[in-house]
């Protein structure tokens, strides 16, 4: 292979990760324009924030089944093809929404969102791990910037959404980034190549290979951690802009909340840039056990405070919510064969998403009930069911590689 041909195929691989990065922090931006502009339609519908919120569950319903299908076909068909369908179908979906004459349409519209949005993690993840892996790439660095991209759509939306929102009109919350999906989604198209022929030729083999029946056990523990991560993900990111308003700055415009909470969430952010050094020189599943432990304990004491101390406690469980999908994905990742990545991430992140419907009900209920101190409270147990599953992950992960040190070379 010349030194021309290496050069074009280094300059394709991280072409293909920026545009990863940027569809990474669409994906989480598009379903976290509505947590925030919800609290000015209050005013505009005349309907309570509990009724108004669960409006938004068909879109994280969707996020979550239809990844399914996406990482099926992904992984039978193209991943590049996938991944335009994400922008241009996620774009087209905002305008709806943005046009939507009432809340009967908005909610249908909010439903196609989540089945584009539902695209992202389990093809972009498969097609985001093969690139860091070539080449000699830094896996560890790789998956943690595209979470810190994941992060900042997270972060961003609040603040954009409610500026946009109070400046002009919610309507256009949804119209301007639409308007960018699509023109990023198109150049996404022109500038990638087609990767139909290499479905028949990614390896079949993982990096550790183990037998049926650990997989089984290890399989059955990631899906409980996503189950649980994903319910506490949710709760903390869909109720952040309602929590900041309540629990903080009450009576304040609606941009300022949405700035607030922004800066909370940016701490999720530098957790994954931590993260990604810190997996260079420390197991993950020792680090998965750290983060997920912090997370807890944030949870926890965001449930018992309030003013400044609440913000910190939530910095906290963000930082760790967000730093324990980098780990995460390098351990999923190490035990699974690229031919199998867009599906067995497709289950996981099913399981991670779908409890976003979960969280919705959760938050309306208990909102309702005992305000945010019994939801964070209740989020705070889950939490800790995640924490000790990952513990049982980490000792299971410790006692295979043990076993394979004591193994003869070949």
């Amino acid at each position: 292979m010349t030194t021309t041909t290496v050069t074009a195929d280094e300059a394709a691989r991280r072409r293909s990760i920026t545009f990863l990065n940027v569809a990474h922090g669409f994906d989480h931006y598009v379903l976290l324009i509505y947590p925030t502009v919800v609290i000015g339609l209050e005013a505009v519908y005349g309907r309570p924030y509990s009724e108004l919120i669960a409006l938004s569950s068909a879109a994280f319903l969707a996020f979550g089944i239809f990844s399914l299908p996406a990482g099926w076909l992904a992984d039978r068909w193209s991943r590049r093809n996938m991944m335009v369908a994400f922008y241009l179908g996620c774009g087209l979906s905002m305008l709806a929404v943005a046009m939507a004459p009432n809340l009967l349409v908005l909610s249908i519209a909010m439903f196609a969102i989540g089945i584009f949005a539902a695209i992202y993690h389990p093809v972009g993840m498969a097609i985001l791990i093969e690139a860091a892996s070539a080449n000699g790439g830094s896996m560890g660095r790789t998956l943690a910037f595209n979470g810190v991209c994941g992060n900042l759509g997270v972060s961003l939306a609040a603040g954009i959404s409610g500026a946009l929102a109070w400046w002009i009109s919610w309507r256009a919350a949804f119209y301007v980034p639409a308007a960018f999906l699509l023109v990023i989604g198109i150049a996404y198209y022109r500038l990638t190549p087609d990767d139909r022929h290499h479905a028949s030729k990614r390896q079949s083999k993982a990096a550790v290979p183990l037998t049926a029946k650990l997989m089984a056990v290890m399989f059955g523990l990631f899906l409980v951690i996503a189950l649980s991560a994903g319910l506490v993900f949710n709760v903390l990111t869909i109720a952040l802009p309602k929590i900041v308003d309540e629990g903080m700055v009450k009576g304040v415009p609606l941009v300022l909340v949405g700035s607030v909470a922004t800066a909370v969430l940016l701490c999720g952010a530098l957790a994954q840039l931590a993260i990604g050094r810190l997996v260079e020189r420390f197991a993950p599943h020792y680090l998965f056990a750290a983060v997920t432990c912090f997370g807890f304990a944030g949870n926890f004491w965001a449930s018992q405070a309030e003013g400044i101390p609440l913000m910190i406690a939530l910095a906290i469980a963000i930082a760790a919510i967000y730093a324990q999908v980098t780990v995460n994905d390098i351990i999923l990742a190490r035990y699974t064969a690229d031919a199998w990545r867009g599906r067995v991430y497709a289950v996981r992140y099913f399981t991670l998403f779908i409890s976003s419907g979960t969280a919705i009900g959760m938050i309306a209920l208990l909102h309702k009930t005992g305000g945010f101190g019994l939801v964070l409270g209740v989020n705070s147990i889950v939490a800790l069911v995640m924490f000790l599953t990952t513990l049982a992950l980490t000792a299971m992960v410790v006692n295979i590689e043990n076993r394979q040190a004591l193994q003869p070379a070949e």
